[in-house]
């Protein structure tokens, strides 16, 4: 990645960039385990870092989710009208590895210990994964932050249930990396079993188009009616064909299974229970219907 490179030379770079970091990094690796890796290759896109979804995620999700202007704004301590005028948005997928998915396919109320182990310990790789994209892009002259890692993040409960004021899957949308699904999750072509990431930044690059008809277009319950099976798969009961219920999914996780903190040693506790076992797991499911 060089100043005068172009902009698909300087996205090619970069995502070769974090494909190295996760294939190299020992921080993408499971306790416990024999070198297993906490995830698969990544996939990655870009959003331009105006476009005009960020201020309607502000009517979607909350006032206070910050456009990505605004977000390196704060963190550069400068006004949103001083940075360049080109920004843009670096956003990715970490599939989670098959040999893990597996793991928790059978689970029927709390999460396998590898799944568990995921939540925790790859979430701090993607933290580690964020720093590392800033501090490349930064090394070059660029500005460039990771919202999720700025002391301005926040994660608020409201009477729905949790959000926060920088969404990574609403970010993965506007990247064109998937669409959403009845549990809530996000439905990439590589499944719905994942973390995500991402940094703004003001490196000109070439956008990733939205190629689905709409939010919805991944899950097969909204396409055709056919597929309930994430319905089942939840053990707190927070899924319906009227969709998520983050408040009965949160009061399940951080009170019904709490105890899997200790059982496990980990921080929190993901069920991730309606992300196996279900035709999305690690495909596009929908993409077969499309054409």
């Amino acid at each position: 990645m060089t100043a005068d490179a172009k902009p698909e030379e300087t996205a090619a770079s970069l995502q070769e960039e974090i494909r190295s970091f996760v294939r190299r990094s020992p921080l993408n690796v499971l306790p416990d385990s024999n070198g297993d890796s906490i995830f698969d290759q990544p996939l990655v896109q870009f959003a331009d870092g105006d476009d005009s979804i960020f201020n309607e995620y502000k009517s979607i999700i909350d006032p206070t989710h910050l456009t990505p202007r605004e977000a390196l704004a704060m963190a550069c301590g400068k006004s949103p009208e001083d940075l360049p005028e080109r920004l843009s948005v670096i956003s990715w997928i970490l599939p989670i590895t098959e040999k893990t998915r597996e793991s928790n396919r059978s689970q029927k109320d709390i999460p396998s210990r590898p799944w568990s182990y995921t939540r925790w310990y790859g979430e701090k790789f993607n933290e580690a994964l964020r720093e590392h994209v800033v501090e490349v892009i930064t090394g070059k002259g660029y500005l460039a932050t990771a919202p999720f890692l700025q002391p301005y993040f926040e994660q608020m409960e409201k009477d729905n249930g949790p959000s926060s004021n920088w969404s990574e899957r609403h970010i993965a949308y506007a990247a064109g990396l998937g669409t959403f699904s009845l549990s809530d999750g996000f439905i990439t072509e590589l499944g719905i079993a994942h973390r995500c990431g991402s940094v703004v930044t003001d490196i000109p690059l070439p956008i990733s188009p939205r190629t689905a008809k709409n939010p919805y277009s991944n899950c097969l319950f909204y396409v055709n009616k056919e597929c309930r099976d994430c319905i089942p798969r939840c053990p707190a009961g927070a899924i319906t064909e009227k969709g998520h219920d983050k408040v009965k999914c949160r009061e399940y996780q951080h009170e019904d299974i709490r105890y899997v903190r200790d059982k496990y040693g980990v921080g929190i506790q993901g069920c991730g229970l309606c992300q196996t076992g279900v035709p999305c797991e690690s495909r596009n499911p929908a993409g077969k219907l499309k054409g």
